[in-house]
């Protein structure tokens, strides 16, 4: 499974907020962004959105999407940190989560050479992605290590509320895409946010309006 990181060193929480990245903690889809610094960024959107309805298989589709990216240098890696915006009221939610004992974690199909930077800033407790493959300051097009599809976001979700002590029935799942649907499934709350439509049929709660905010009277 892809590599984890730690923010705030926390060891227990009362309860668990466990978020997708992209189009749900931000408003972009960095792997779209990476690609219009090849000039590729109308035919990798198509492709994820394909992926994200669930009309294709979430990791055969990033190998593809990722191949695309292929010669980007990694120097572009701060432009598209500089595009990214924040989801608004993702700043109110993380801080209600903590107010009231919980952490949050984020957990994406999406790369650290991203995450690394933006998960910190927003006050991410801890946080789980892909990694591009490097090869002289260029990308690869390749995906280092085994993606996180589906099933890895499930298992993420599992390991980190046995990690900080919470039941799996004190998690809240919160997602956009066909690749968050076992996830949510497996939390004690599934969230469609900003969500498609295979999404928000079988989601326990359904938010249409784009802020997070919108999640806080959920919270335990």
């Amino acid at each position: 499974m892809a590599s984890h990181r730690y923010a705030h060193g926390v060891s227990s929480a009362r309860f668990l907020v466990i978020l997708d990245a992209d189009s749900t903690l931000i408003r972009n889809e960095v792997i779209e962004l990476l690609a219009d610094e090849a000039g590729r960024g109308a035919e990798v959107a198509a492709a994820t959105e394909a992926a994200m309805r669930g009309e294709v298989d979430f990791a055969a589709s990033l190998r593809g999407r990722v191949a695309a990216l292929a010669g980007v240098p990694t120097a572009s890696f701060e432009r598209v940190r500089a595009r990214i915006e924040p989801t608004p009221g993702v700043h109110a939610l993380i801080e209600a989560v903590h107010a009231r004992g919980g952490a949050v974690g984020v957990v994406s199909g999406g790369f650290h050479e991203i995450l690394d930077q933006v998960a910190p800033q927003l006050g991410v407790d801890f946080w789980r992605a892909n990694r591009l493959t490097l090869a002289d300051q260029v990308l690869a097009g390749t995906v280092d290590g085994a993606i996180v599809d589906a099933q890895a976001k499930a298992e993420t979700l599992a390991e980190w509320a046995d990690e900080h002590g919470v039941p799996l029935t004190r998690t809240i799942a919160i997602g956009d895409g066909a690749n968050d649907l076992v996830m949510m499934a497996r939390a004690g709350l599934g969230v469609a946010f900003n969500a498609k439509p295979a999404v928000r049929a079988v989601a326990d709660v359904v938010i249409g309006r784009v802020d997070l905010r919108e999640v806080i009277p959920l919270l335990p």
